[in-house]
This record gives structure tokens, sequence and C-alpha cells, in this order.
């Protein structure tokens, strides 16, 4: 594997090939549906929480007035859903 600054889901099947012997096809699929499950618990108000890597969930944003940079002119940003991560205690002593 080349070496990069961004590990891509690719990366990720690569090494699911070489550890667990499968196709790279049945890899990216499973990797595209673990997403897409978190992406749909997270769509469906659920948090989701993956022992050892963090917690998933979603945050409610606050209407708010704000300044266009450009003009100076206000402009009224409506509140919206944004999704949040939470690294665990794991991941944060294992990247220090």
């Amino acid at each position: 594997m080349a070496k990069t600054t961004t590990l891509k889901i690719n990366d990720l099947a690569k090494k699911m090939v070489d550890k667990f012997n499968m196709t790279k096809k049945d890899a990216v699929e499973m990797l595209n549906f673990l997403v897409s499950e978190i992406t749909s618990a997270l769509k469906n108000g659920y948090q989701v929480k993956l022992v050892g890597l963090g917690t998933f969930k979603v945050r409610e944003r606050k209407a708010r007035m704000a300044i266009n940079p450009k003009t100076g002119e206000r402009v009224q940003v409506p509140a919206t859903r944004v999704p949040k991560f939470t690294p665990s205690r794991d991941l944060k002593e294992a990247v220090k």
C-alpha cells in the first residue's frame, strides 16, 4: 500500500483481504454496509457506540444570525442536525 495521509475505504478493504482471506469486493461491500448502517441509525435518532473506537451521535444546531464576510450582510442560518463523533478513551490514549 502506498504511503498517503488519508486511509480510504479501499485501503481498509485491502487490509481486510490480507487479514481475513476474503475478496476485495466482499471487503468493500462490508465496509460500505457498515457506513450505511451507521448513517441510517443516525438519521433515525439513534447513537452508535463502537467500543474501543467511539460514539457517533446527532447534534442539534440552533438557528442563528451570521455575517457574510464578503458583503457584511447579516444572514439567518436555519437550525440543522449534524453528525458528531466522540472518540473513546482507548482511542484517545492510543493516539497520544
